[in-house]
């Protein structure tokens, strides 16, 4: 699952948000009356919905207007969401909620944690999480109506760009978990199992071996992840995996899960067709979204009825 503009906070919320003064949970967002701002297809956009986003463009460091931005952004995201749900791919409570979970982890929190962090940040979990399920649905529905596009189609439009039929890297993964269940998940325990992660780590030389390594340790398990190509890898592993190099591992993160790390098995260079799609799906995704997509979004907008307050 690829959630690039949560993850990119990672660290983020945490840092900017416990710098702000404990009073900051009695702000305007929080207290002022709710007042429509926009409408958008019947969707009530309110003032306290704007004040919410104000506050998350903050954590963001967002510079420029930041009213004007949380009136554009919401706008949008109301309109993605109107189209996901017409289109049945809306992201569920439960996937939501998983992601929200693996954002706390990824800054070391636990759930309830991140949730005052947010509240103090003057967001709120219940907007984070709308945001999340924004990021989620419209990756969908972009998929679905550029599910005709054939993998030739791609590495064509590539090779009308100019470009040599793209290359990437292929790694070959082992995932190493050091379990923690919620209900050990304490600071200590986390810490304790991190330090046994870190020196597994230093016995690990390369994948053959790994299986009889772990035997004996208490609660850890071995994931065979097989072939990923390099613009599949996970947002919040990525930068760990590019930075290490074939027979080691990276760092060790904690997770909901636990504390974990990857092996890199191998790591090798490949170029065909299925290398080009990928490639240029990624290149459309790091960009924010592509052509298509753009387009699709300014035509949901030209038929919609949106009311500016």
């Amino acid at each position: 699952m690829k959630l690039p503009a949560i993850f990119r906070l990672t660290g983020l919320v945490l840092a900017l948000a416990t710098a702000l003064p404990l009073s900051f949970a009695g702000t305007t967002a929080a207290r002022a009356a709710s007042e429509i701002k926009i409408i958008v297809n019947n969707q009530a956009i309110t003032s306290v919905d704007i004040a919410r986003r104000v506050a998350f463009l903050r954590l963001q460091r967002t510079g420029g207007n930041l009213g004007q931005k949380a009136r554009e952004q919401l706008t949008e995201e109301a309109l993605k969401m109107q189209e996901a749900a017409r289109m049945r791919v809306l992201a569920s409570d439960s996937e939501v909620n998983a992601a929200f979970e693996r954002f706390s982890a990824s800054n070391n929190l636990s759930v309830s944690q991140m949730s005052k962090v947010l509240n103090q940040a003057g967001v709120t979990p219940k907007h984070f999480k709308n945001f999340i399920r924004v990021q989620m649905s419209w990756p969908r529905v972009v998929g679905a109506i550029g599910g005709g596009m054939s993998t030739q189609d791609l590495v064509s439009k590539m090779l009308e760009r100019g470009n040599d039929k793209a290359s990437t890297t292929e790694y070959m993964l082992q995932q190493v978990i050091f379990v923690v269940p919620a209900s050990k998940r304490s600071r200590s325990v986390l810490n304790a199992r991190k330090r046994e992660a870190d020196q597994l780590r230093g016995r690990i030389n390369g994948c053959d071996a790994t299986a009889s390594t772990i035997t004996g340790l208490r609660d850890v398990s071995l994931r065979q992840l097989g072939r990923i190509m390099q613009p599949q890898l996970p947002p919040d592993w990525k930068p760990l995996i590019e930075k290490a190099s074939a027979g080691s591992t990276t760092s060790t993160r904690i997770t909901e899960r636990g504390v974990e790390f990857i092996i890199i098995c191998s790591a090798k260079t490949v170029t065909d067709d299925k290398a080009a799609e990928l490639v240029f799906r990624a290149e459309n995704e790091d960009a924010g979204e592509s052509e298509e997509a753009k387009k699709y979004l300014s035509e949901l907008r030209n038929r919609a009825v949106i009311a500016n307050k």
